[in-house]
């Protein structure tokens, strides 16, 4: 991990792509700013875990619906034959 200091208004750039400007600093909380280009997406991180949790149910099949699925390929290799 790449660790820098800056002060408000300060910015670093990633990539010739991406500048992120620290605007301001209260108490513990920093805030700041992000230019990117449009197709690149930009996530607080626990928004990030939440999404990529998400996906990871909505691809992962449900264990009744793996077996009925594998019953009716047994019955319909069975009507074949």
């Amino acid at each position: 991990m790449l660790v820098l200091s800056r002060k408000k208004g300060e910015s670093i750039i990633i990539q010739d792509q991406i500048e992120v400007t620290v605007l301001a600093v209260e108490g513990d909380t920093v805030r700041i700013g992000i230019s990117a280009p449009k197709h690149i997406d930009i996530f607080r991180q626990e928004i990030y875990a939440s999404i990529q949790e998400a996906n990871r149910e909505s691809a992962t099949p449900l264990a009744a619906d793996v077996e009925a699925f594998m019953e009716r390929l047994r019955n319909s290799e069975f009507k074949k034959e």
